[in-house]
């Protein structure tokens, strides 16, 4: 999930995990610390003013600790099944554990899920516990009593069962195991989360027309967000199981020049390399059969004066050589070459072993937005070909590597015939 561009600062390292804060942040912030402090001062009239606002302070910064020990219970379990965690963003709704790839098995999506509300619970016992330790009007007391109380509304307001909710992730878990299809889970989860979402929008709009209540902007505001993340969580699926269903064959393209390997250096210069319609790439043939990829580049390092003697041959690397995929190669095999290997293109040969196509950045975007009926203009797809990178928002290489990594323990997990 992504929370626009608003700058994040990192504040540290939590079990060598970046920290962040996102600028939203300081708003929440300001708003507990004011909003406590006013009401301590006048619950509480013997703190005095700068006791009850700076406890006020101390609340807002002890609410976010509370937030960054809930999203580390999330982090330090999938820590444990081998997977990366790139960072914890705090901001204005709580916190983010941006985590890199999904768990492996309903199982172990269920364990990193309900480890957030498991510590929020730990939490709200611990404090209060400590509250009672203390006079009920004692500064410290009434800190953790309230600390405790929040601690429970966390573990339980992250259990309701939608999407981005932890109860959402545990959801997807459960329909995940019950139907052996991750992506039915994520689809049944983001509905709910859906749901939830209008319900608290509504809510919130009720609230604020019927009774003048400040405190439905805040619900709206949060169903707004569920929607908003639930909706990503949809698309999300729809973009991992139409990639699935590519191929090679489905993306590639004829944009690419095959010229006689007989050509004399100085020929193919002329006619194609210093033409207004050159090609990307070049392929050299003779006698009816492909011989490779022209190095169009080794011209420039060529003497013009042996341009006339050395023919496109001698500039051609073998198939054999070249990074190459079947047209049958799954659409996230190549995408994953593309990116593992750095390459700004790919090679794709048919059954007979000649030139089917190429691959390159645009054409694999251009093929997804054809199989998911999305509009994108060509002079966008233009652009991908030129910079060698995907939109930020679609993350086709992380979404290759996951569904790989997916594939491959499952291949490792599942017994071979005759094992017991």
């Amino acid at each position: 999930m992504q929370q626009g561009t608003r700058p994040n600062w990192q504040v540290g390292t939590v079990f060598d995990i970046p920290l962040f804060i996102d600028s939203s942040w300081l708003v929440i912030v300001a708003l507990i610390t004011f909003l406590d402090g006013f009401e301590w001062q006048t619950t509480y009239p013997m703190w005095g003013t700068g006791l009850a606002w700076a406890s006020g302070f101390a609340m807002a910064l002890l609410l976010f600790g509370s937030v960054l020990c809930h999203e580390l219970g999330h982090s330090l379990v999938a820590q444990s099944q081998g997977i990366k965690v790139n960072s914890i963003t705090l901001f204005i709704f709580g916190g983010l554990a941006s985590i890199d790839e999904e768990a492996k098995t309903p199982e172990k999506a269920f364990q990193v899920a309900i480890a957030g509300p498991v510590v929020s619970l730990l939490l709200f016992v611990l404090l209060s516990l400590t509250a009672n330790l203390f006079a009920g009007d004692h500064p410290i007391g009434v800190l953790t009593g309230s600390l405790a109380r929040i601690n429970l509304v966390l573990a339980l307001f992250n259990l309701i069962p939608g999407l981005p909710l932890d109860g959402g992730q545990i959801l997807k878990a459960a329909v995940w195991k019950a139907t052996g299809n991750r992506f039915q889970g994520v689809r049944w989860a983001a509905k709910a989360g859906q749901t939830l979402g209008w319900v608290a929008v509504s809510l919130g709009l009720i609230t604020i027309l019927l009774f003048g209540s400040l405190g439905g902007i805040w619900i709206s505001l949060l169903g707004w967000f569920g929607l908003r993340n639930a909706y990503s969580y949809n698309r999300f699926a729809d973009l991992q199981e139409k990639l699935l269903e590519l191929t090679a064959k489905d993306a590639m393209t004829r944009d690419f020049r095959v010229v006689k390997a007989t050509k004399t250096l100085r020929e193919f210069a002329d006619d194609y390399v210093l033409s207004l319609n050159r090609a990307s790439t070049y392929f050299a043939a003779s006698d009816g059969r492909y011989r490779g990829l022209v190095d169009a580049d080794q011209l420039n390092v060529t003497e013009r004066s042996l341009w006339d003697a050395l023919h496109i041959q001698d500039l051609v690397q073998p198939l054999q050589e070249i990074p190459t995929v079947k047209e049958t190669t799954p659409m996230v095999e190549v995408i994953d070459r593309l990116d593992a290997e750095v390459l700004p293109r790919i090679t794709v040969l048919s059954p007979a072993g000649g030139v089917a196509g190429i691959i390159d950045r645009g054409d694999v975007v251009r093929a997804l937005a054809q199989k998911m009926k999305l509009m994108i203009a060509d002079v966008d797809i233009q652009r991908i070909k030129d910079e060698g990178s995907y939109p930020p928002n679609l993350k086709l290489n992380e979404i290759a590597r996951n569904i790989l990594s997916d594939a491959s323990s499952e291949s490792t997990e599942t017994p071979s015939e005759g094992q017991h």
